[in-house]
């Protein structure tokens, strides 16, 4: 993430001019955790590549109002290096097609190949104290096997950022199956929406905002299992070690 000349840009996005005050609002938010999805496929050769990426990008739900991958990057050998290939796609959004055309000519098992995009998930807006069902940004990661020392059996042969893992498991554990569970806010931000969720209206929409966005990500999980030949899949995040747990338990109460 950059701040500079009124601009805020986060991993290839650029967010229109905005205060010091917004800034510093954005940056406390951007420090929470991430939610991230993993998948291992059952065949993997270097031959195979393109045609499981091509199979796996065309799974993905793009925005209804930003549809479309907007970058593409190649790298080789590992995250260190200068990428062999970068593309800014905003101008014309690619589709799955598009992306195997760009790719075809940098087939490699030692590359990573990188798209982002953006779905569409519910989130509560503090600036306006309402919910909406706004573009979020998607990172997905596709790796040959002898790309940075096969960080693939750990990260799998697909990685994606999902975004923040509250978008998915609640905040301050106001989706747990115990509201006594619920936990004190941890920044100004947090504290502040606390207070919109002591609304008894405000907390039943949120109840039900924030399960659509699981149950969106679960279907496409599924999309996934039945495009590719998946031997794995894991759904994990960085702040909660029972993540996928989180998930099931927030649908079953919901």
């Amino acid at each position: 993430m950059n701040v500079f000349s009124g601009f805020l840009f986060v991993s290839g996005f650029f967010i229109l001019p905005v205060s010091s005050a917004a800034v510093c609002a954005f940056i406390m938010i951007v420090m929470a955790n991430l939610a991230y999805l993993s998948v291992w496929c059952r065949d993997f050769s270097e031959e195979s590549i393109l045609e499981r990426l091509g199979a796996f990008l065309g799974t993905v739900p793009f925005s209804r109002t930003k549809p479309g991958f907007t970058h593409f990057t190649v790298r080789a050998l590992d995250p260190a290096e200068w990428p062999v290939l970068e593309q800014d796609l905003r101008a014309a959004p690619f589709d799955a097609a598009g992306i195997i055309e760009l790719a075809k000519d940098q087939l490699h098992n030692d590359c990573s190949y990188e798209v982002e995009c953006a779905w569409d998930l519910w989130a509560w807006d503090t600036a306006t104290d309402r919910w909406k069902l706004d573009p979020q940004p998607l990172e997905i990661f596709c790796r040959g096997e002898e790309y940075d020392n096969g960080i693939w059996r750990e990260n799998g042969h697909f990685e994606v950022n999902l975004n923040f893992e509250h978008l998915f498991t609640g905040q301050a554990g106001l989706l747990a199956a115990e509201s006594g569970d619920n936990a004190p806010a941890e920044s100004p931000e947090q504290a502040r929406f606390l207070e919109a969720m002591a609304w008894p209206e405000n907390l039943i929409i949120y109840r039900e905002k924030t399960p659509e966005n699981v149950r969106k990500l679960m279907e496409w999980v599924r999309r996934i299992e039945k495009a590719i030949p998946v031997e794995r899949v894991r759904l994990w995040s960085e702040g909660d070690e029972d993540f996928e747990a989180r998930l099931d338990e927030i649908l079953a109460v919901r």
